[in-house]
């Protein structure tokens, strides 16, 4: 759901005061719903209560929605227990937490459960999201708290440890272990995160990947797989990059359809290792081997290397060791790698990133993370076949500073990973939100606008094409794509395929080397042309015209109020046929006598009105340059260009204000809104001016000064 522009901006600005102060990092992660762990802790042990969280309560409506709503037969039976109601001597972690714990429920979250699996195998990850020191012992008050990478920060969340059940059965995700719950409650704090249960159905093992690691995901499609992509597998799994692959359905993926050697369709696996071994027969060459599970906790591959096939027999016993094979249905198998491209068609690999593991000595990344937002009517300019639109899209300067070290194929250039993250869609589901279909193009910027810092404009697209863009525009949470492009300067470009479709970014460049990348702001400056006065004697037509009807209405003083204002201005305005105008409103009128009123009375004498005319004809003038057809009124698209032209430079999040604020239902703003934009602009950057005495763009109010100055603007 669009933001209100004092809510949104207001978010933004806490956000960015929080990051000033550590917050969202690894060491002090946000607090979700402002819970603080500890403190609520402490809270239950001395009242000697159990937690009972407000905030994801034990009803229906932290299910779900629809499958899982009010109108739902699925959710009548359905009772909330805590473990100690389940099972005798519930414990948080059985004898080290591992991938075994994890089998999945009555919900199709196996995207999810995949991402875990691979979580367990590294256990400085793992418990950087399930804090050790949690039991249903010691200091137990029912509370627990799992941790998660959001949109660019860490947060901590909360929950109490009532979980769903039937027939006293955990209903979604349970332990081969049934008196071991760390995996159900760290299922129960993501869907606190996301709203509800059912909002976690369906979706892409590499969301809860990146959701556990920060990390950067990117995908093989086997059938174009790298020649060496078991290479790439194997050293991904040591530098502990997590991993997970499925098989595409021909039917929608809600159909999980097992195949006869055991593999399931449209279902998620984590790939747990990749390994060679050396059978007794083949005396020359190795068998390259991959390890799998299924979330399930069962149903297995079936062929070659399956738990019982006959080609375990030729190998040595420290051979089997190494591989910890074991004959279980456990939902963990082998198969060759060969097996594993025939039968697998996607494999995703989430890389770590530096803050992922501190002491990663193997791989480093350099990172830089912007937020960004699409606006309707603004900043939603849809991909590059809407040219009329698509330059007013967000645009990020990307500076690529140095080549690879060790460029294959002798190419030089830079390394670089472009992803581009949509936000909270999976949250507002239950409002009725899918994912836009996104993507990104990047263009080279000339030499001679390298550290312009200016948005570039329409021509600049129609005579230039992208140097490089996304395979395609796709409807995931996330695209990303890997480049490798010449040092130099370039304009990354984000977007939705269809124009005016609103909504919140990250995009986040990593690389090897080091890049910045930033958004393309403008400097927020005016330039204030001061008509000058008509001299005596040169009046015009429409000047001696004016002064006529001035005195008629201002009467013996002189002065004008905002009605009478109203009455001047509409009484000529109505004469210009071409604005399409029903003239200038009341409150309009008010902000006008704002701006020029020097001496304070709320009035307007015939100078300052003079002044305040010679202001509006100047602004009708480039109203009309943008109302081409006549219409009446201008594109809000073309307002950037509008105002820019009438002497104010704004950035991205002033145009989105001004388009929430002054543009119509179809996007478009008339000569009485153009005007007040305007006018309120020129109060403003007037108004701050007197105040920032030294000039440093900084100025410090009281409440009252702030008061007067935006309650009569």
């Amino acid at each position: 759901m669009p933001y209100t522009p004092s809510g949104f901006f207001c978010d933004r600005l806490i956000r960015e005061r929080e990051r000033r102060d550590g917050e969202g990092s690894l060491n002090k992660p946000l607090r979700f719903n402002g819970q603080d762990f500890n403190t609520l802790r402490q809270e239950c042990l001395q009242r000697k209560s159990l937690f009972e969280d407000d905030s994801f309560p034990a009803t229906v409506e932290s299910l779900g929605f629809k499958e899982l709503g009010h109108k739902s037969n699925k959710v009548k039976n359905i009772v909330w227990k805590r473990p100690k109601e389940i099972c005798e001597n519930p414990q948080f972690i059985v004898g080290g937490a591992s991938r075994t714990d994890i089998c999945q429920g009555d919900l199709g979250d196996c995207w999810l459960l995949a991402a875990i699996a691979c979580l367990t195998l590294n256990e400085k990850l793992l418990y950087r999201v399930v804090p050790q020191e949690q039991s249903f012992s010691e200091g137990y008050g029912g509370i627990f708290h799992f941790q998660f990478w959001r949109y660019g920060d860490w947060v901590d969340v909360v929950i109490d440890d009532r979980i769903p059940t039937f027939n006293n059965q955990l209903v979604f995700t349970k332990s081969a272990e049934r008196n071991e719950f760390w995996s159900a409650l760290l299922e129960k704090a993501y869907a606190k995160l996301h709203g509800s249960y059912e909002a976690l159905k369906g979706g892409n093992t590499t969301e809860a990947m990146e959701d556990f690691t920060g990390g950067v995901t990117e995908f093989y499609e086997m059938k174009e797989a790298p020649k060496e992509l078991y290479k790439i597998m194997k050293k991904a799994l040591e530098r502990g990059s997590l991993m997970g692959c499925s098989i595409d359905s021909l039917v929608p993926a809600r159909f999980e359809t097992r195949t006869v050697t055991g593999l399931v369709k449209g279902h998620a696996y984590s790939v747990t290792a990749v390994e060679e071994c050396k059978p007794s027969q083949h005396k020359e060459s190795k068998v390259r081997l991959v390890r799998l599970r299924n979330p399930w906790g069962q149903v297995e591959w079936n062929g070659p290397w399956s738990d019982n096939s006959k080609e375990w027999a030729t190998l040595s016993k420290s051979e089997k060791e190494k591989l910890q094979h074991q004959s279980a249905e456990d939902g963990e198998f082998w198969m060759s790698f060969e097996d594993f491209k025939k039968n697998y068609t996607k494999i995703e690999i989430c890389n770590l990133t530096p803050d992922a593991l501190e002491d990663d000595k193997i791989h480093k990344w350099t990172v830089s993370v912007n937020e960004g937002r699409w606006v309707r009517g603004c900043s939603a300019g849809g991909c590059r076949n809407y040219p009329d639109t698509f330059w007013t899209n967000p645009q990020y300067r990307l500076r690529l500073l140095e080549e690879d070290d060790d460029p294959e194929d002798n190419e030089v250039g830079c390394t670089f990973v472009v992803a581009l993250m949509q936000k909270n869609r999976r949250k507002e589901r239950k409002m009725g939100a899918n994912l836009f279909t996104i993507g990104f193009a990047i263009y080279e910027v000339p030499k001679e606008m390298h550290g312009n810092k200016q948005h570039m404009q329409k021509d600049f697209f129609l005579f230039n094409s992208s140097k490089a863009r996304c395979k395609s525009y796709i409807n995931l949470r996330e695209v990303t794509q890997r480049f490798r492009l010449s040092p130099g300067e370039y304009v990354i470009v984000p977007s939705t395929y269809e124009p005016h479709q609103e909504g919140e970014f990250i995009l986040r460049v990593f690389s090897e080397k080091r890049n910045t990348s930033e958004e393309i702001e403008n400097r927020i400056e005016a330039d204030h042309p001061v008509p000058a006065p008509a001299s005596a004697g040169e009046e015009s037509e429409e000047d001696q015209q004016f002064r006529t009807i001035f005195q008629e209405i201002a009467g013996e003083e002189m002065e004008i109020t905002a009605s009478e204002l109203k009455n001047v201005l509409n009484r000529v305005i109505t004469k210009h046929k071409e604005l399409n105008t029903e003239g200038f409103s009341l409150e309009s009128c008010r902000s006008m006598i704002a701006l020029m009123d020097m001496d304070g009375t709320g009035r307007l004498n015939l100078q300052e009105f003079r002044h305040l005319w010679n202001k509006i004809k100047q602004w009708q003038g480039i109203f009309q340059h943008y109302n081409a057809d006549q219409s009446g009124s201008i594109n809000s698209y073309e307002m950037r260009n509008a105002v820019n032209d009438a002497g104010f430079r704004l950035n991205n999040q002033l145009y989105d204000i001004i388009t929430m604020r002054y543009a119509n239902e179809s996007m478009n703003i008339d000569f009485d809104s153009f005007i007040s934009c305007l006018v309120r602009l020129e109060a403003m950057f007037r108004a701050f001016q007197a105040f920032d005495q030294d000039g440093d763009g900084t100025i410090r109010l009281s409440v009252l000064e702030w008061l007067q100055l935006t309650m009569y603007a």
